[in-house]
């Protein structure tokens, strides 16, 4: 492995091993060694770019009820196809060469467990997009 592939690696927080296990499918098993860790790493950089998807369509999310901007999170990555490719170039740039490999033998399934793991963290951290958090973070 070169440096690149070691410090990718290294950067990652650890996931729980119980987390990997001999009987799980392949797709199970890149999503929990590769996708998780490489997610919360990234998180701090998605929360951002939700941030700014935000900002870009006039604020809107923040005059929405509780369900109505859960439901505004997945919609802005499940259909925006411009800010899913964005978030999935995020989490696909931290990859080694060897897990590209791997991902892009059976990318679509990859690309829902890899999504769908972005919606579940963001709106996990959905007070941080409140309009006095996001006002806070830029100044």
């Amino acid at each position: 492995m070169n440096d690149r592939e070691n410090d990718l690696v290294k950067a990652r927080p650890q996931i729980s091993p119980k987390s990997i296990s001999e009987n799980m499918s392949k797709d199970e098993r890149f999503q929990n060694s590769t996708l998780r860790p490489v997610i919360k790493l990234q998180s701090p950089l998605l929360i951002a770019a939700f941030r700014n998807y935000i900002a870009k369509r006039k604020n809107v999310f923040h005059n929405l009820s509780l369900e109505k901007r859960l439901l505004y999170i997945e919609n802005a990555i499940q259909k925006d196809m411009k800010f899913r490719n964005s978030l999935k170039g995020m989490i696909i740039g931290q990859f080694t060469l060897q897990e590209y490999d791997e991902y892009i033998l059976n990318s679509s399934p990859l690309n829902k467990r890899m999504m769908n793991i972005v919606v579940e963290r963001l709106k996990d951290k959905i007070l941080l997009f409140e309009k006095e958090m996001t006002l806070s973070a830029v100044i």
